[in-house]
């Protein structure tokens, strides 16, 4: 049970355009964070504000390449860190759900690594949209929150009117 109205919004590079709609909408501005860049390659978030205490929502959507859920992962560690009291991640597309059966021998099951990685960093509840396959929801050991964009988009195609959809 949470103890606090304090609620942060952060967001990642991959999906900073859509986090800062969803924070006007919400009527609360992004909490302030750099990400580091080394000259080697190598980032760091750094959350500039407190958190302790706090509700959190980190929104960031992992595509390829990897650093879109590494840079996820390390925000996720370093709320944590922070001592935020709940850490929601907003995971607008979520990438390697694709990979959710070992379809051949010998390969991984990327979708599940991807939902131990989220929890192992720290989360308590992800929310994503439009997985790949609804399997994915049983990967997690966290509440998983999937929503359809199709309850959204069909009322909205059906009005048109459209002679030839295609």
């Amino acid at each position: 049970m949470l103890l606090t109205t304090d609620v942060k919004l952060f967001t990642g590079r991959a999906t900073k355009y859509l986090a800062e709609e969803m924070a006007q909408h919400y009527g609360q501005p992004l909490a302030k964070m750099d990400v580091l860049q080394f000259s080697d390659g190598e980032f760091q978030p750094e959350i500039n504000e407190s958190v302790r205490g706090s509700f959190t929502f980190i929104i960031q959507s992992t595509p390829p390449p990897g650093d879109n859920l590494l840079e996820l992962l390390m925000m996720i560690d370093a709320v944590k860190r922070a001592s935020a009291d709940y850490i929601t991640v907003v995971i607008p597309y979520f990438g390697y759900a694709r990979q959710d059966r070992k379809d051949r021998p010998r390969v991984g099951i990327a979708a599940k690594l991807v939902a131990n990685l989220l929890t192992s960093a720290g989360a308590h509840r992800v929310m994503t949209m439009d997985l790949h396959a609804g399997q994915i929801q049983g990967f997690f050991d966290i509440p998983l929150d999937h929503l359809n964009g199709s309850a959204v988009f069909l009322p909205y195609i059906q009005e048109q009117n459209w002679d030839n959809l295609c």
